[in-house]
């Protein structure tokens, strides 16, 4: 890859900035009791987070792709199960939030209690990631 248009550490940067940022909107979307969004964007700062790895370790432009396991393996992140079933279940929120024949029930199940739970698993697996990326 030519330098000149290709900048591993720029790019790199970029997706965990944009992860932080997406971290710090999880939180605020949490607190205004949006509980669904909050999760949707905590979908969004794991995706973000596994471009950043992907950068990191393959040294090319990340996939178009929002299926968080799919990126995972795509990078050579070595997975155990209980991560590939939160990184499954943290895709859905994606689709849950996008798609209107889902929205509702997602809208009921993201209780505070329910939210809470993975917004933690989400933390847990953010400082995760950016562990393996330094």
């Amino acid at each position: 890859m030519n330098s000149e248009q290709f900048d591993k550490l720029k790019l790199i940067d970029h997706w965990i900035n944009g992860s932080d940022d997406d971290y710090d909107t999880m939180i605020a979307m949490f607190e205004a009791k949006r509980y669904n969004w909050s999760l949707f964007v905590g979908h969004l700062m794991i995706e973000k987070l596994l471009k950043a790895y992907f950068v990191h370790v393959k040294e090319d432009y990340p996939p178009f792709n929002h299926n968080l396991l799919k990126l995972a393996s795509d990078s050579g992140l070595s997975l155990n199960d209980d991560i590939k079933l939160k990184l499954t279940t943290i895709t859905a929120f994606n689709l849950n939030t996008r798609y209107d024949d889902y929205k509702k029930s997602f809208q009921k199940r993201c209780t505070e209690e329910y939210s809470q739970e993975w917004i933690n698993n989400l933390e847990l697996i953010r400082q995760w990631i950016k562990k393996q990326i330094k």
